[in-house]
């Protein structure tokens, strides 16, 4: 980790003079080629970088122009504000030069896991892949089902064709030969708004056969899910559109090269995708520009909760989580200083206080290190009047739900957390069992096959490590209202006397 207090510039001109005695010697006998230059150290360090802030995205540079609804969601409108402009030029530069543009932007797909687009996308395409005469597919994942997000139905409703732009483009960099676009079964209105577009784009020639007049044939399907959370993870999504029940694959093999129907595949997210136009119009150098190394980009955030004014916005990554909301959201209620936490990708990662979320960037990186993630960078505000053991022991019972069972760390897991979440709710504890369910969600973490082991485990280990002051008070306020502490699993504290059968040792 780095240091977080910058050394006197005299300990660093000591540290750098023994461990670089080489660079030392270079510059000593620089010096003494050029007498008349001051002898100075050329090598950066931690003062000399430049303090950048990040944010105050201009309108111009907005991806999304529409995400409020201004004008149509039609075919006509869409291209009044630029989507559709040059794709053909775009679709004939080829497969290497799209994926070369979004490696060179740095996006990093925007579904929660973060992983580099460019590098996924080229995983298409093989050593000898025009040889193989499958199929290829391009699944988007609209199954937006983390709670607390809101963005992809955003652009589904408002900015259809930037999605359908986005497959065409995205599928031509995988030589896909056609996109699916997996919906969950809730967005009624999304699908038939996404559906209209769809035929739009195809009566325009626009998607196809021979798309945008480019000699390349691509298709885009629609498919209604059913509202499985678990189908968000990409095996399962492929799975349930298949006509299997959602439930993740094991891996290897990967969708590259065993994906949808048994054909190559790639699965991305509604964002990722409709961003790839706009990236390859104005260059991937111009959406690196934004946000900090590792981090380039615009992003939409969802801000709901306890703000003025809960809302998507796009804005550019690394912006201070403060002004985040202060900016868009009319901040806080009852200001800053009412504060309590803040849920920062969507509810499966990690719970913040408020002393973290002071200073905390929005990106990747920053919120790793606070022991978070970025997620879907679904915001959610909890100012003091939440109770956040309610709050995390409902989001327990939601992945208890929603677990598919195939796993044993995950159908088990996610029950017994369910269940001594709703006790700790009550106050019906000991002490001790906080420091056991922590072990339990160590336990699960990295031991399922998908990510779903994750999702509740992470939330519960945030509750533990910033809040567990609240979870011991509610067991003491059990103890002082039913004359004392209740036995571990939850037995009445005199359970022994009533002759009732508990665990012994207790």
């Amino acid at each position: 980790m780095l240091a977080r207090h910058t050394p006197a510039a005299q300990t660093l001109s000591a540290v750098t003079q023994r461990a670089l005695p080489a660079a030392s010697a270079a510059s000593r006998l620089s010096t003494a080629a050029t007498p008349s230059q001051p002898s100075r150290r050329s090598l950066a360090t931690v003062t000399d970088a430049p303090k950048r802030t990040h944010g105050g995205l201009k309108d111009q540079d907005r991806i999304f122009q529409n995400l409020y609804g201004h004008h149509g969601a039609d075919l006509k409108s869409a291209m009044k504000y630029g989507d559709w402009h040059k794709t053909k030029e775009i679709i004939l530069k080829g497969h290497e030069w799209i994926i070369s543009e979004i490696k060179a932007s740095g996006l990093r797909g925007r579904g929660g896991a973060g992983f580099p687009s460019g590098l996924k996308w080229s995983f298409m395409n093989t050593k000898g892949w025009e040889n193989d005469t499958k199929p290829r597919y391009l699944v988007v994942n609209a199954d937006e089902g983390e709670p607390g997000t809101c963005k992809d139905r955003e652009i589904m409703r408002k900015d259809p064709h930037k999605l359908i732009e986005g497959c065409l483009v995205a599928g031509r960099a995988m030589n896909a030969t056609a996109a699916y676009i997996y919906i969950r079964g809730e967005f009624y209105h999304e699908a038939t708004v996404l559906q209209r577009a769809v035929q739009e784009a195809y009566q325009a020639g626009l998607i196809g056969k021979n798309a945008c007049g480019s000699g390349y044939d691509f298709d885009v399907f629609i498919h209604r899910g059913m509202g499985a959370y678990v189908c968000g993870e990409e095996t399962s999504l492929i799975e349930s559109l298949e006509g299997k029940p959602g439930k993740p694959r094991l891996k290897p093999p990967f969708p590259a090269a065993v994906g949808l129907f048994g054909c190559p595949s790639t699965v991305a997210n509604v964002e990722t995708i409709a961003v790839a136009p706009t990236i390859c119009r104005r260059g991937g150098s111009w959406f690196a520009g934004f946000g900090r190394e590792r981090n380039q980009g615009t992003k939409l955030f969802c801000i709901s909760g306890h703000v003025n004014n809960p809302c998507t916005v796009e804005e550019e990554m690394s912006i201070p989580l403060r002004e985040l909301i202060d900016k868009h959201c009319g901040g806080v209620k009852g200001g800053w200083d009412n504060l309590k936490a803040i849920i920062p990708g969507g509810s499966s990662t990690p719970i913040l206080p408020k002393h973290i979320c002071d200073d905390v960037l929005m990106d990747f990186d920053a919120l790793k290190d606070a022991q978070s993630g970025l997620g879907t960078a679904a915001v959610i505000v909890m100012d003091k009047s939440t109770d956040v053991v309610r709050a995390i022991q409902r989001l327990s019972k939601f992945y208890h739900h929603e677990s598919c069972g195939q796993c044993t760390p995950c159908r088990e897991g996610s029950k017994w957390t369910h269940q001594i979440m709703d006790r700790f709710y009550k106050g019906q504890a000991r002490e001790r069992e906080i420091d056991m369910l922590q072990e339990l969600t160590k336990q699960v973490e990295g031991h399922t096959i998908c990510a779903l082991g994750e999702a509740f485990a992470w939330p519960l280990q945030g509750l533990i490590r910033h809040f567990r002051p609240e979870l011991e008070a509610r067991i003491k306020d059990y103890g002082a209202q039913h004359g004392g502490e209740a036995r571990a699993g939850g037995w009445a504290h005199d359970a022994d006397k009533k002759g009732q059968l508990i665990a012994p040792g207790q």
